[in-house]
């Protein structure tokens, strides 16, 4: 069951109950499929309609997405979650999108229609929630600093947005990159009345806001040597510092915190919490967060 599909096996391809899939490159790393089978395992107990949905993996070259999503949806596929590179590419390639999905431009969980596949996001639910449960906050009325200006930062950038936060400051250091995720997030933030401004993180300004939730959404700290994104010490004592990234599960940044002695968290609830909202979506309320959480957990312990 956790073992990963290629698109060539989709050809000859039956499954006689509710099949769900996660489709990425590379994809062999992805915990969803210990997550969600478990989830659906303790879901059936209480719940016959449960006992024979399966989430299984698929590994999906970019160039082959169009062709993928045209044979899941042929083969009857309930669901789907979408990780890196497909969540950009397969925007334009959904007959329907979710409207809270649409200035974010990526979908990560579709649901199979008639009409074909119908697009949500559900990383910004789960950055939320995680900010909620691990470090007892909420966006609504909180500074933000956010750390990044790639797709994952743009999520969070509505995320905070749509939330209402009381500000938004974004550090990269990629001008270039930096100016675009500005210019797609000017309208939001101007609709909302949030004020929105940036910074590079190795000159982090003396007017940032104090109290503030610090986000890494960059990938410094994914591999051994990886500095942080930023000085943490540089800026005014922020309330609370989480990090996108789940595995490894203490990165330089949170490190960083600790020392401080400021509340942090990694990923690792987030990604919870997303796929907890993705099968809200395909099969209804009542799912275990708590058993998807154990299970990633021991995922990350192999």
């Amino acid at each position: 069951m956790d073992r990963t599909h290629t698109l060539a096996e989709l050809e000859s391809w039956s499954y006689a109950g509710t099949a769900l899939a996660v489709l990425g490159h590379p994809i062999a790393h992805s915990l969803s499929p210990l997550m969600h089978n478990a989830a659906l395992a303790r879901m059936a107990a209480r719940d016959p309609q449960f006992a024979h949905w399966r989430y299984f993996r698929f590994d999906v070259p970019p160039d082959d997405l169009p062709r993928a999503l045209k044979l899941l949806h042929a083969k009857k596929f309930h669901g789907l979650n979408l990780t890196v590179p497909h969540k950009v590419l397969a925007f334009d390639r959904v007959a329907a999108i979710d409207p809270a999905a649409r200035p974010v431009g990526a979908v990560n969980t579709l649901l199979r229609t008639d009409a074909g596949w119908h697009g949500f996001n559900t990383d910004g639910h789960g950055l939320a929630a995680a900010i909620r449960e691990e470090l007892r906050r909420d966006l609504a009325g909180t500074h933000v600093i956010l750390l990044g200006a790639g797709g994952a930062a743009r999520g969070a950038a509505v995320e905070c947005l749509q939330r209402n936060c009381a500000s938004l400051w974004i550090a990269n250091r990629t001008p270039a990159h930096l100016k675009t995720l500005l210019a797609q997030l000017t309208p939001l933030a101007a609709a909302a009345r949030i004020s929105l401004d940036s910074f590079d993180p190795a000159h982090p300004p003396a007017i940032l806001p104090a109290g503030a939730i610090v986000i890494n959404a960059t990938s410094a700290g994914l591999h051994d040597g990886d500095a942080p994104p930023v000085d943490l010490a540089r800026l005014p004592r922020p309330a609370a510092v989480l990090d996108m990234i789940y595995n490894p599960p203490v990165t330089p940044l949170l490190r960083a915190a600790g020392r401080l002695g400021v509340p942090h968290t990694s990923g690792l609830s987030m990604l919870v919490h997303q796929g907890v909202r993705a099968l809200e979506i395909w099969g209804g309320t009542g799912v275990p967060a708590g058993t998807m959480r154990a299970a990633a957990e021991a995922g990350l312990a192999k």
